[in-house]
């Protein structure tokens, strides 16, 4: 399967807790950290409820 790059770009302070709990089960923590996971549907909704606060890349 394809992977994935995440990248935490904007702190999760002040955010809702369910976001910064996104934000933690993604594996990330402090701010430019990034992580590489497999592409699948589940992956991709935990993105898209935190998009404003990470950056994604795909990888080869």
């Amino acid at each position: 399967m394809a992977q994935i790059k995440i990248t935490l770009t904007k702190s999760p302070i002040g955010r809702i807790p369910s976001q910064r709990k996104t934000v933690v089960a993604l594996g990330l923590g402090k701010l430019n950290s990034s992580v590489i996971k497999e592409d699948n549907p589940a992956v991709r909704g935990m993105i898209t409820a935190v998009s404003h606060l990470v950056t994604v890349e795909e990888v080869n």
